[in-house]
Parts: C-alpha cells; sequence; structure tokens
C-alpha cells in the first residue's frame, strides 16, 4: 500500500472511536429556568418627574427604587428563609403578622403600603374628584370633605417618627386613623382594622428633599396629587366585599 493510503487509513482508524464517543455521550442537562422572587417591585404608574412641584423627581427616585426595592428584597429573602411562609399571598402574610418574624411585618408592611401609595398618587388634574358615594359618606362620617382632610392631615402631623396616615372602610363607616413605621389597618393585630381607601406616607423619606423637617407643607400640598380615582375604586370595592 503506497505511504499515502497507509497514512490516511491509520488517521481514519484513530478518529473513529473518539467520533463513536462523543455520538454516545450524553447532551449536558439543560439549566433549570431562574425561580421567580415571590414579590417584585412594579414600575411607577407615571414618570418620576410627573408630582412635580409637589413631590420632586429625585424623592420619587429614591423613594421608590432604594426604599420600596429594598422592602421587596428583603420580604424575599424572610419568605425563602421561612418555607412554610412560601406560597403565601402579601394580604395573607399582613393578616397573621403577630405570629411571624418581624422581617415581615416590616418588609412586608412596606411593599404592600407603598404599592398602594404609588397608586393613590397621580399627576397634578388627572387625580379625579371624590365619586359621589364616597363625597356622601365624607360626609356623613366627618361632616364635610374639608373636615376630613383636616383630620387626615392631623393623623399625619400627630404621627410621631416615622408611619402613615389612613382612610379605611371599617364595615360600616369610614375612619381615619395612623400607623407607626410600616404597619397598616390590614394587619391581624392592628388596634383599628378596616380596608384603606386613602394612605400618605409620612416617613420622612417621602418629603425631606422638598420640605426638610415641615411635614405640614408636604401634608397640605399632597392633596394636589391625590388619585380620587384610585380612591374611589378602594372604597366602592371594600363596600361591595361588605354586602
Amino acid at each position: 500500500m503506497p505511504m499515502f493510503a497507509r497514512l490516511a487509513a491509520a488517521a481514519v482508524a484513530l478518529s473513529l472511536p473518539g467520533l463513536a464517543l462523543a455520538a454516545s455521550a450524553p447532551a449536558a442537562p439543560a439549566q433549570a429556568p431562574a425561580r421567580a422572587e415571590p414579590f417584585s417591585l412594579a414600575p411607577l404608574p407615571y414618570a418620576y418627574e410627573a408630582l412635580e412641584p409637589v413631590i420632586d423627581a429625585q424623592t420619587m427616585r429614591i423613594h421608590h427604587g432604594k426604599h420600596h426595592q429594598g422592602y421587596v428584597n428583603n420580604l424575599n429573602a424572610a419568605v425563602k428563609a421561612n418555607p412554610a411562609l412560601q406560597g403565601k399571598s402579601l394580604e395573607a402574610l399582613l393578616a397573621d403578622v403577630a405570629s411571624l418574624p418581624p422581617a415581615i411585618r416590616n418588609n412586608g408592611g412596606g411593599h404592600y403600603n407603598h404599592t398602594l401609595f404609588w397608586k393613590l398618587m397621580a399627576p397634578a388634574g388627572q387625580g379625579g374628584e371624590p365619586s359621589a358615594a364616597l363625597a356622601a359618606q365624607i360626609r356623613k362620617d366627618f361632616g364635610s370633605l374639608e373636615a376630613f382632610k383636616e383630620a387626615f392631615q392631623a393623623a399625619g402631623a400627630q404621627r410621631f417618627g416615622s408611619g402613615w396616615a389612613w382612610l379605611i372602610w371599617t364595615g360600616d363607616r369610614l375612619a381615619v386613623t395612623s400607623t407607626p413605621n410600616q404597619d397598616n389597618p390590614l394587619m391581624g393585630d392592628a388596634p383599628v382594622k378596616g380596608a384603606p381607601v386613602i394612605a400618605n406616607d409620612v416617613w420622612e423619606h417621602a418629603y425631606y428633599l422638598k420640605h426638610q423637617n415641615n411635614r405640614g407643607a408636604y401634608l397640605s400640598g399632597w392633596w394636589g396629587v391625590l388619585n380620587w380615582n384610585e380612591a374611589n375604586r378602594l372604597f366602592e370595592a371594600a363596600t361591595r366585599k361588605g354586602k
């Protein structure tokens, strides 16, 4: 056999085992898709600067992207650390919060409260007005819209330290209340329970860049960006649920 033919035959013989081995090797297992986190941060329903001049864009960027994202991250970590909590809704966690680790109260409350807060604001001129039903209930329970606003602002102003001011539906009437830190009226151990209709964040990070320590100026100006359309929807849902 000519030298060239012998070399070619040897090369084929050497390559065949490798080819057979490659053909018989199992394919590498496909990587499982990353598991979605149980809770996530939704984008704002408007631009960061949309609430100016009542709330400045920089405050909105920090408040939404840093503070709220931090609550979401910490809540997911707390749920992962407690297998019995996995798969539960945020509302279910809040209802049982007194028996759960403090991280669930603080971060679950922070996530729920802020998610509601963003929806309860709208650019000036786009928030609508109280519905006939909500306006009538406000007059019944507070005497007038102005009297309600005064009570709501007082609840926010008198909250020592950090917390929230709320208008809630208790099942038969509207009530103004406030909660410390990231507590809310849905929590099982809330002193005043009810379905949120309006909520305002009175933590300093919500207003400090613009108003510094003048919480009253923030509270009085906030009516200019209140989304009454969302408050109307929440009130209708709460009253319908009780029927």
